[in-house]
C-alpha cells in the first residue's frame, strides 16, 4: 500500500518537470455507458507542454438489466483510474487520446427468474479492472475552465467474485469534464 501511494506523489509531484509546463486540471467527470453511469473527480497534471497523467476517485451506478449474465443485475461500487494523455497541440488543449485503467469495487444485487414462484435472489462482491483507450478535445474557456467530451472504449474484467457470475465484456463510455485549471 505504501509503494502506490509514494507511485502517486511522484507522478503528481512534478518536482522533476521544467515549471513553465506544468498544469493541473481539478475536474467533475461524468461518463455514462449502456448499463450505468460513472461520476468522479478528477486531478490531471500536465507536462512536457502535450502529455498528462491523471488519477481520478469514482462511483458507479450499475443496472446490467438482463444483459449481464444473471436475468438482473443491478448494483454500484468506489473505484480509482490512473491514466495518460497526449494532446496533439501545446498548453493541453484541442484533440487528444490517451488510455486508463480503472480499479472498481462493485456489489451486484441479482435475480434470476424475477417475478416467478423459482425467483431466486443474491448479491455478488466483484473487483472489477477496466482498461479503456480514450479520445476527446479539450477546450479551454476563459483564462482557467476546462470543457472537455471524450469517447473510451474497453474491457470490463471481473478479477475477483464472490458470489455468483456477473456481467462483464466490452464497454464503451461518453463522457463529459468540467473543471478549473491552475
Amino acid at each position: 500500500m505504501k509503494k502506490r501511494w509514494l507511485i502517486l506523489l511522484v507522478l503528481f509531484s512534478g518536482m522533476s518537470l521544467p515549471v513553465h509546463t506544468q498544469i493541473t486540471d481539478v475536474t467533475l467527470e461524468l461518463q455514462a455507458y449502456p448499463t450505468g453511469i460513472i461520476s468522479g473527480v478528477r486531478i490531471e497534471r500536465g507536462f512536457s507542454g502535450q502529455h498528462a497523467v491523471h488519477l481520478r476517485l469514482g462511483y458507479q451506478f450499475i443496472d446490467h438489466r438482463d444483459l449481464g449474465v444473471q436475468d438482473d443485475e443491478k448494483g454500484q461500487g468506489l473505484g480509482f483510474s490512473l491514466g495518460y494523455k497526449r494532446y496533439f497541440r501545446p498548453e493541453f488543449r484541442g484533440w487528444f487520446l490517451g488510455a486508463k485503467s480503472d480499479i472498481w469495487w462493485n456489489q451486484i444485487n441479482w435475480t434470476q427468474r424475477p417475478g416467478t414462484i423459482t425467483e431466486v435472489k443474491g448479491t455478488a462482491n466483484i473487483v472489477v479492472l477496466q482498461p479503456t483507450l480514450e479520445g476527446g478535445y479539450n477546450f479551454l474557456l476563459g483564462n482557467n475552465w476546462v470543457l472537455s467530451p471524450s469517447v473510451a472504449f474497453g474491457w470490463e474484467l471481473n478479477v475477483v467474485t464472490n458470489g455468483r457470475e456477473v456481467g462483464q465484456g466490452s464497454i464503451i463510455l461518453a463522457g463529459i469534464l468540467i473543471g478549473k485549471r491552475f
